[in-house]
């Protein structure tokens, strides 16, 4: 009896000591549901932020609103913020007095969908008729010809060949075509034509015949050889061709010829050097073909080509340039005469995003920026304007949020819509010319959706691999989220360094994250070093070196968010994404495996030297070195520790399917383990049903150690 009080004892004891043991839950069809069904609590958010039409060059505009009684529609007078709340547009046109009936009717159009298409140029150009309209030049027979409008009685104009040495493959361009604003002169390109690589893609079941199908694509790959084009010069008025030395420009990825000065006296162009470690803008003298640099970008490592602004002001006396020579993205004004710098225009540890407007009269420009709030999310974007000389910088949308603004015509008003992942959006009206506030227009409501268990994103940072520098990102919860429950953790991965990616906007579900947490996961998205839109030092990391993905910093943030909240297993973290994402997502398996223990990688670019040469080549260089080896997926295949399960479509033109075949080689000769799902009629965009499904199960089975619920 003496015995057994003790041993009674002995347990309470150690219950005092020893916290209570934390379990999973089980996994269930109801979870699997909950899953597929969590994109429909949008419907249960009301007023989530406004998309304003404005009316024509008119200041009303109006919206339409979700509210828990149904869609409404707003009409706002933006000079007095009054808003009129009606059941129809109808009931808003009642608002417009008849002397305001084109209001009216333009308040009832129907909204125009744009869709922007982009297509690689096909056939022949039209011609391109000379400002005086005494001119149309072509291209004939690979060359640059000029025929004087109107034509005769015959119907023929005169005829002249201003050049006479074009080729097939030495040609002229006639897309490129540019006539000086004086007619006397005209400029093109002569490109140097190559042979662009064609991938194959068999459609394996197509629905119109039995057979496999074959498809070509056109896919320049890194180390492919380019066309050149070089811009060349004619004298119209006196039929000859104007000596122009472009030699030092052979070595391109992409030479434009960029427009003409309004007064004819040069005309510019902007060279990107293969490798993208130089970006040019220079001028080309219409007298003598002279040739001077306006711009000249060097940087150690990259030049952000795809993010490049440029505006000539004053027909070219000065030029707005966007730079990060002082290691943060800013605005310089350059001299457009002498090439130097007149002043930096904006300046700080903090980078500008896009540039909106500049308003020349005023000498004003306008532009989103970030960073520049001491604590705040380094990437909440906010709209800004500045004088070009440097003084007067104003955030016209001071709020600690991320900013999505929308002008009427006159830009004499915006809107302003801003929210966090853990802040539901405010929609409000501004003037321009301060920023002040016109009037709230709406708050988003998520009670009803809170009621139901919604758990809100949380915001999260934490020191990265220095030990100085902070990483964002965001932790998801499941709806039936419980703190006494041990939870693995998996993040979903985009660290591609053409952008930042984690969301910051509010979202009450994300198609991408939410549905992986409902099923009993932690969820996390990251930015990490190597990403844009911080410091260039902070982007550099990913300069040769994409396997790096900002991974040490990704670890040390999920460590610091485990150490807060202990019910984050970092015994049991997974890993999924897409596209660049599924390259990321298979390389934790290989190069940091101590810690990833799971991924499923969705249509990964696994070696970047079978990736689109655009992207591939921006962020790794040229030529070709031991970098692109050491960052493959192919390559490095034999280091492969954990589960993985690969996924792609066999008609991705985005991503070369063989690359995902290529892994799938490797790690068979390594005798690996390893599962996979090959997609027929399928191509980039991989989020369907199916393949969603297997990725549930894979993370079910592997992380929580569970037998996912049949299918049937």
């Amino acid at each position: 009896m003496k015995q057994t009080s003790l041993r009674v004892l002995s347990l309470c004891l150690l219950a005092m000591i020893l916290p209570p043991e934390k379990t999973d839950a089980q996994v269930t069809t109801a979870h699997y549901q909950r899953a597929d069904s969590v994109m429909n609590q949008a419907n249960l958010v009301y007023s989530a932020g406004i998309r304003p039409e404005w009316i024509d060059s008119s200041n009303y505009f109006w919206y339409k609103n979700h509210e828990r009684e149904g869609d409404f529609f707003y009409l706002v007078n933006a000079v007095t913020g009054e808003q009129q709340r009606g059941s129809t547009k109808k009931e808003l046109a009642r608002y417009f007095t008849r002397k305001q009936q084109d209001l009216a009717n333009a308040l009832l159009k129907e909204e125009e969908q744009q869709e922007r298409t982009w297509r690689r140029r096909s056939g022949d150009p039209e011609p391109v008729i000379s400002p005086d309209n005494q001119w149309k030049a072509y291209i004939k027979d690979n060359n640059v010809y000029v025929a004087s409008l109107p034509a005769d009685a015959t119907g023929q104009g005169e005829e002249i060949a201003l050049s006479m040495d074009g080729s097939p493959n030495l040609r002229y361009d006639g897309w490129a075509l540019q006539w000086s604003p004086d007619s006397r002169k005209l400029a093109t390109v002569r490109v140097r034509d190559v042979q662009e690589r064609r991938i194959p893609l068999i459609e394996s079941a197509p629905d119109h015949q039995r057979q496999p199908v074959l498809q070509w694509r056109d896919y320049a790959k890194p180390g492919d050889a380019l066309p050149v084009s070089l811009p060349v010069l004619f004298d119209v008025e006196n039929r000859t061709q104007i000596p122009v030395d472009a030699s030092a420009y052979d070595n391109q990825y992409f030479l434009n010829l960029t427009g003409w000065r309004a007064d004819s006296r040069a005309l510019t162009f902007e060279f990107n050097q293969r490798g993208h470690q130089r970006y040019v803008v220079a001028e080309l003298d219409a007298q003598n073909g002279a040739i001077r640099h306006l711009v000249d970008e060097q940087p150690q490592t990259f030049v952000h080509y795809y993010n490049i602004f440029r505006k000539d002001l004053n027909d070219g006396q000065e030029l707005l340039w966007i730079s990060e020579r002082d290691g943060w993205r800013h605005l310089y004004l350059f001299d457009g005469k002498t090439g130097k710098i007149k002043n930096q225009v904006t300046k700080g540890d903090w980078v500008v995003r896009k540039v909106d407007f500049v308003d020349e009269p005023n000498r004003v420009v306008y532009f989103t920026a970030s960073g520049f709030n001491p604590g705040e999310d380094p990437y909440n974007l906010h709209y800004c304007r500045i004088n070009l000389d440097g003084t007067g910088f104003t955030d016209l949308t001071p709020e600690n949020g991320n900013h999505q603004v929308t002008f009427s015509a006159d830009r004499q008003y915006f809107t302003d819509v801003y929210s966090r992942p853990d802040f539901p959006a405010v929609s409000q009206l501004r003037k321009t010319a301060d920023g002040s506030v016109v009037t709230v227009l709406q708050r988003c409501d998520v009670s009803d959706l809170a009621a139901q268990g919604w758990q809100m994103p949380e915001v999260f940072t934490a020191k990265g691999r220095d030990g100085k520098t902070d990483i964002w990102g965001n932790i998801h919860r499941p709806s039936d989220f419980d703190p006494a429950k041990t939870y693995p953790v998996i993040e979903m991965i985009y660290a591609g360094p053409h952008d930042s990616h984690v969301v910051k906007d509010f979202r009450p579900a994300n198609h991408l994250i939410s549905k992986v947490a409902e099923l009993g996961f932690i969820v996390v998205s990251i930015d990490g070093m190597g990403t844009s839109n911080r410091s260039k030092a902070f982007h550099d990391v990913a300069w040769k070196n994409l396997k790096d993905a900002g991974f040490p910093d990704r670890k040390a943030w999920i460590q610091a968010a485990a150490e807060k909240y202990p019910y984050m297993d970092t015994e049991r973290v997974g890993i999924y994404g897409w596209s660049a994402g599924g390259q990321n997502a298979m390389a934790a398996l290989l190069f940091h495996n101590d810690f990833y223990k799971v991924a499923v990688s969705l249509c990964g670019c696994h070696d970047n030297r079978m990736d689109k040469i655009w992207w591939n080549e921006q962020w790794m260089g040229y030529p070709l070195d031991e970098s692109y080896s050491a960052s493959s997926n192919v390559d490095n295949a034999a280091l492969l520790q954990g589960k993985l399960l690969l996924i792609n479509g066999e008609l991705d033109d985005n991503v070369d399917p063989a690359s995902t075949l290529q892994v799938v080689s490797a790690l068979m000769k390594a005798n690996k383990n390893f599962d996979q799902l090959y997609l027929p009629g399928k191509g980039h965009s991989l989020g369907g049903s199916f393949e969603m499904h297997k990725l549930y199960d894979f993370f079910v089975q592997h992380l929580q150690n569970q037998t996912p619920p049949a299918w049937n």
